[in-house]
């Protein structure tokens, strides 16, 4: 008798495979001590939380296979990647295209104090899923051209290989959400070092993973699945 078993899933020949890390817990924002802007984005550092965050993420993945490590120009995915690249030996890639959705008039950690007082234009923003209902942030047609340019400088340069990419929860979101066909903001909100997964082949992006937590659910609290 001839038996068909299943079988594991097998990355495509030419894909390659990317570990999507949210970065660690940032600095609480606060109107008195706004966050430095770099390019006009807000750029906390990493809470004494997000430390430890960035520490488990490394003992995380340590032991996998992984040919290249990427950053944003944001010092929260820097200093989120520091222990894994002090592990594997190698230095990051800074991959500017990824980092997170600009949020124009309330970058600097406004956009978290707005949310907290129940400001009716973060409920426009939910209720219509757009970015740019934020006095000038950014669009999603706009956030969607520099990320998939960001994740096909990657994918060009590292064929039938496995990267990591420490990002943001709003690209995570978006790229998730773009590659299974769900709603803009469905998934929002990956927690602060937690760890998604995907595979491209050329156009095609398919995920396998979606905000594994297990390695730091001990930190995670209400409110760290904020963006920015």
């Amino acid at each position: 008798m001839t038996q068909y078993r299943q079988h594991s899933y097998q990355a495509p020949e030419g894909a390659t495979q990317v570990i999507l890390v949210r970065h660690g817990e940032s600095r609480a924002a606060s109107a008195e001590n706004p966050f430095p802007l770099v390019g006009g984005h807000g750029d906390p550092e990493l809470h004494a939380n997000g430390e430890q965050q960035a520490e488990l993420v490394g003992q995380r993945l340590k032991d996998e296979d992984i040919n290249a490590i990427y950053v944003t120009d944001l010092q929260r995915t820097q200093q989120t990647a520091a222990p894994l690249c002090r592990h594997l030996g190698l230095t990051p890639i800074v991959e500017a295209g990824l980092k997170e959705v600009f949020l124009g008039e309330w970058e600097g950690g406004i956009m978290r104090i707005r949310a907290a007082a129940g400001d009716p234009i973060f409920t426009q923003m939910q209720e219509q899923q757009r970015w740019d209902v934020i006095p000038g942030a950014e669009s999603w047609e706009t956030l969607n051209t520099r990320v998939m340019a960001g994740l096909t400088r990657i994918h060009k340069a590292h064929p039938n290989q496995k990267v990591v990419a420490v990002v943001h929860g709003g690209v995570i979101g978006h790229i998730i959400a773009k590659a299974s066909g769900a709603q803009p903001f469905a998934f929002n909100g990956a927690d602060n070092g937690s760890i998604s997964r995907i595979v491209i082949n050329g156009d095609e992006i398919k995920v396998r993973a979606f905000n594994d937590n297990a390695h730091v659910n001990s930190t995670l609290h209400d409110g760290s699945g904020q963006l920015t």
